[in-house]
């Protein structure tokens, strides 16, 4: 009986080496669970560009969007753990738990992580009519007048919501959120003057800071962001802790065969450090991770553990 067990242990193991061998025998697809022409859309897709060559297979994006990026999600939870369907997501996968009471799939038990492959930093920003030049100027005017204050957000439970929640926790005061639907209308918003200040994500700032139409004062990562060298962060500007940033990372289904997850942590690390994927990622204010399973999962927890209590104390809710 032992011999015949042991002879069964290696015939699975062989055969597992020979699957991750033959791997992948057939296109694979990356869920991108938000809208086509985003920032996270346009990101998978130059992934997705360089991993064809790599994998030997035609390597498609699948935009399946809706209900805070859960129907997509759900769609990738579903999916064959075969290594076929891989997820391509970001900061709000670990935002929704604490924002929906059910959920069809849990994120702790439903997915492996692969890699982490984005730091990106949101920009505190101001409208230029708004008599404030920093951090501590913005908290000592919030705290003057914050019924007059308000700060737009690109929809209601995103991380720009979130961050201004934190903000108003932090400064302890209650300015008025107002969601758009989008980063870019959010961003519009401010520009015209409709709000007082946003959190808008990096990529979207650098140029209308530099014309003028909006005043940054700081960015919400741990550490300051290369493309914005002359900006504190917003903890080091006055609001010691403050910190959020969005991220994006590939996940695959539960149950994935570790050899093949091995395989695409190898790829995808490989492509972000391609100088055409790690400069694009760096001039839009971010940069390139790279991160084991294992430290993204760890990553996840701590920010899964970050917005609930976030969630909790402000009361924020989803659209």
């Amino acid at each position: 009986m032992k011999a015949r067990i042991a002879v069964l242990a290696l015939t699975a193991v062989a055969a597992a080496s020979a699957h991750a061998q033959t791997y992948p025998t057939k296109p694979v697809r990356i869920i991108v669970p938000y809208a086509a022409g985003g920032g996270t859309d346009l990101l998978a897709r130059l992934v997705a560009q360089e991993l064809t060559p790599r994998l030997g297979q035609q390597v498609l994006v699948e935009n399946r969007t809706g209900a805070s990026g859960i129907i997509g999600i759900e769609a990738a939870a579903r999916a064959p753990a075969d290594g076929y369907t891989v997820l391509f997501t970001t900061s709000l996968f670990t935002i929704i738990p604490s924002l929906y009471r059910k959920l069809p799939f849990d994120v702790r038990n439903d997915f492996v992580p692969v890699s982490q492959l984005s730091s990106l930093p949101h920009v505190l920003s101001v409208h230029p009519s708004l008599p404030v030049k920093s951090v501590r100027e913005l908290v000592a005017l919030a705290k003057s007048r914050a019924d007059a204050l308000a700060y737009a957000s690109s929809s209601s439970g995103s991380t720009a919501h979130l961050l201004g929640e934190m903000f108003n926790t932090m400064v302890g005061v209650k300015t008025l959120h107002v969601p758009y639907r989008g980063a870019g209308p959010a961003l519009t918003a401010l520009i015209s003057g409709e709000v007082s200040f946003a959190f808008p994500p990096s990529f979207l700032v650098r140029p209308h800071q530099q014309s003028g139409r909006l005043r940054a004062l700081a960015v919400t990562s741990s550490r300051r962001s290369s493309a914005f060298a002359d900006l504190p962060t917003v903890s080091e500007a006055g609001l010691k802790g403050f910190e959020g940033i969005q991220w994006h990372g590939v996940l695959v289904p539960a149950k994935t065969p570790a050899d093949i997850v091995a395989r695409l942590h190898r790829e995808v690390v490989a492509v972000i450090k391609l100088p055409q994927v790690a400069d694009r990622m760096k001039n839009e204010g971010g940069e390139p991770v790279g991160s084991s399973g294992s430290e993204f999962a760890r990553f996840m927890a701590s920010e899964i553990e970050k917005w609930a209590r976030v969630i909790q104390v402000s009361g924020a809710k989803a659209d």
